[in-house]
């Protein structure tokens, strides 16, 4: 295959993995997209194993970057609240997660926080179903709030911190 071609193919494979949602297309997807753009029959075994080798090496990528961005989160300096609470993550300006100990037991906390001469404050507003007690598995109900997208992008990326915190919180009780 020429250099040329095989740039080609790189370049318009990649830009449709760039577009596609890995979790349902497919390599077949991909090489008939990429087949019609470039007006060629990647099907045809040279191409199909060269697609194949750039979808591979693009999904390593993704991977590694995923897992760097997941450690990168875990690298951030750990901050406490005014409480002493571990903060997770701040999802606005008012509200964000926390580990907590309350009453003997290990809590994850989604609250909405106020300022009061300086000082931040939580109100009683709280995410529902996001108070969990890990030591009784069990659920405190309370009064909501709703998450906007990005409010819920954030929480998400940093699950992977959250479910940390309280692992290390529960080896501590151990």
């Amino acid at each position: 295959m020429e250099p040329k071609l095989r740039i080609q193919i790189k370049e318009t494979v990649r830009e449709i993995l760039e577009e596609s949602d890995m979790e349902t297309t497919t390599e077949h997807q991909i090489r008939r997209l990429a087949s019609n753009k470039l007006d060629l029959d990647l099907d045809k075994s040279e191409y199909k194993t060269y697609v194949r080798h750039v979808v591979n090496s693009f999904l390593e990528e993704q991977k590694a970057k995923q897992e760097d961005d997941e450690e990168e989160t875990g690298k951030q300096e750990q901050e406490y609240d005014d409480e002493g609470n571990l903060v997770i993550c701040r999802l606005s300006a008012k509200r964000k997660v926390t580990i907590q100990n309350f009453r003997g037991a290990n809590l994850v906390s989604i609250r909405e926080y106020y300022y009061d001469g300086g000082a931040e404050r939580p109100t009683t507003k709280v995410i529902p179903f996001v108070w969990f007690c890990m030591m009784a598995h069990t659920v405190i109900l309370s009064k909501g709030i709703s998450l906007n997208e990005e409010q819920w992008s954030t929480l998400r990326k940093n699950i992977p911190a959250i479910e940390k915190a309280v692992k290390d919180m529960q080896d501590r009780d151990i």
